[in-house]
């Protein structure tokens, strides 16, 4: 697979949904820890309403389709992550408008937009304890995948987002040690230390999820 349609990103959507049902208990349970524990149910519900839209929902233009999906979160996911993972879609889907389809480069910018909207929004750096913290490895590693020999070859996307939803998952076993910054959680100070942060996992699990839609 060279490159990532519509009908593929709408496959991935249909996955995630399905996924966050599945762990929707899992991350109730970390923010239970240090949040409002509605991480899960919040994620649930709002890909839920993507799923449901998506057979409405133009794949010509992934930019389009990405912007939407934006859209249906932001009013339905509700809490700090609407806004959040809101932004990530809406402002990944703008720099990629009109592409009928993703190659490794188109969707390394488009997840890098996506990362700079949610930074912008929060005001979250590396090292706070949010989703940033599994979003900035993961475009790290896809950028890295940009100069690896073959970049261009079928395989390099599956194994670019591969190793993104890696990078990922380590950024967020980091998040454990860390005092939140931002967020709820920044409330309890030290006492935030040595929980995972949910949305950092939420963020990787949507990227797993990405990374086995492509290897399909």
């Amino acid at each position: 697979m060279q490159t990532l349609s519509g009908e593929h990103i709408a496959a991935w959507l249909e996955s995630a949904a399905e996924v966050l049902e599945r762990e929707k208990g899992f991350l109730t349970e970390l923010d239970a820890a240090i949040g409002d524990s509605d991480h899960g149910v919040n994620m649930a519900r709002g890909f839920a309403a993507v799923r449901d839209r998506l057979g409405r929902l133009d794949r010509g233009d992934v930019g389009a389709l990405l912007r939407e999906v934006g859209m249906t979160l932001l009013s339905t996911v509700g809490g700090a992550s609407g806004p959040l993972y809101g932004t990530l879609f809406r402002d990944a889907g703008q720099r990629v408008a009109g592409a009928a389809a993703l190659d490794l480069p188109a969707l390394a910018g488009c997840l890098e937009a996506g990362l700079e909207g949610v930074r912008r929004r929060g005001k979250a750096s590396p090292g706070d304890k949010t989703m940033v913290d599994a979003l900035v490895p993961a475009v790290d590693a896809l950028k890295a995948a940009l100069s690896a020999p073959g970049a261009a070859d079928g395989a390099a996307l599956r194994d670019a987002l591969g190793r993104a939803a890696d990078a990922a998952r380590a950024g967020v076993e980091a998040t454990v040690p860390l005092i939140a910054r931002k967020g709820r959680a920044s409330y309890l100070g030290e006492r935030s230390a040595g929980h995972q942060d949910p949305g950092a996992t939420s963020c990787w699990l949507l990227l797993r999820s990405l990374a086995a839609t492509a290897g399909a």
